[in-house]
């Protein structure tokens, strides 16, 4: 069995573990009420997604 001759460094460790961190949220503005929203959502204050009304807004 394959066993690693020697330690790997910390900033070899690093250098894998790099792509791993965590996005920023992607926003997109909503195109009937203006309001931001994050993308592949229903917007909040007024409830359309994809051009029609999907949930009653809460006003």
């Amino acid at each position: 069995m394959a066993v690693p001759k020697r330690r790997h460094s910390n900033a070899r460790s690093g250098k894998r573990r790099a792509h791993h961190q965590k996005k920023p949220r992607q926003i997109q503005f909503c195109p009937k009420c203006s309001s931001p929203t994050p993308t592949h959502h229903v917007c909040p204050k007024c409830g359309y997604y994809m051009g029609r009304v999907v949930v009653q807004a809460s006003e």
